[in-house]
């Protein structure tokens, strides 16, 4: 079962060796992985071939945003999974994709999800442990959602119900997981095991003003594929979640 994992990129050369290195580590070999980089102008190309070695698929060219960027590396991915690495994260360990290999043919599912940290720029200490749960049907509506760093589907739900909606600049895997599990119904397997470690300062959390635009979208979202709901309780609901995860530790 090949699985095709996608980083995108922009001026990363401070962090995406670390990505490689996650990469190159896991004990699953059958990977493609593929790297779309929007013109970069730091030391990135130069990393980009350092690394030949384990890229599959290599685009460099001006994109139209992060998801724009994604977009693009699932029309080129040929695998049966994909899932999406982003350049300043890293995999947990380097049994990640074995484990939710194992799962996708075991349980014939359609998506597998798991947990991710928060952590420091030197990866040594968490800021915020997101743990998920077993989806159930009208979980959205209350400020729930898996974390998308974590999340990893079968490459035709993309052929299914499209791909990243450019409209939610921010919010777009929201909308996507939204429309996956809730609207689409596709069978889910959460597996209560860290997959990803996450820098801190992604683009939806990293001001107070792109939080906010994030959470206008996520209500923009409800409203399109007309799921209506009560926005202050949603977003206490999804505050409060989102609280519970500040659990400062080292990471083992």
């Amino acid at each position: 079962m090949k699985v095709s994992i996608i980083t995108v990129s922009y001026n990363s050369d401070k962090t995406i060796k670390d990505t490689f290195d996650s990469i190159r580590n896991q004990t699953y070999k059958n990977i493609e992985y593929i790297v779309i980089d929007g013109n970069s102008t730091d030391n990135s190309i130069s990393i980009f071939q350092d690394n030949s070695d384990i890229i599959s698929i290599l685009t460099v060219e001006k994109d139209n945003g992060i998801y724009d960027a994604m977009n693009k590396g699932i029309q080129k991915a040929t695998g049966e999974i994909i899932g999406i690495l982003n350049s300043d994260d890293v995999y947990f360990n380097n049994e990640v994709i074995d484990i939710v290999v194992e799962v996708f043919q075991n349980d014939k599912t359609d998506i597998v999800y798991g947990d991710i940290q928060y952590v420091s720029n030197d990866l040594s200490s968490v800021i915020r442990n997101w743990k998920s749960s077993s989806y159930i049907k009208g979980e959205f509506k209350k400020g729930w959602q898996p974390p998308h760093p974590a999340f990893f589907v079968k490459k035709n739900i993309y052929d299914k119900i499209g791909k990243f909606d450019l409209n939610f600049d921010i919010s777009a895997d929201f909308d996507f997981m939204f429309r996956a599990l809730e609207i689409g119904d596709f069978k889910s397997k959460y597996i209560s095991k860290i997959f990803t470690k996450m820098r801190i300062g992604g683009k939806s959390n990293n001001s107070v003003k792109n939080i906010l635009r994030g959470n206008q979208q996520i209500l923009k979202s409800f409203k399109k594929h007309k799921k209506f709901i009560n926005p202050v309780i949603f977003l206490f609901n999804r505050f409060s979640l989102k609280l519970n995860q500040f659990i400062p530790k080292k990471v083992k």
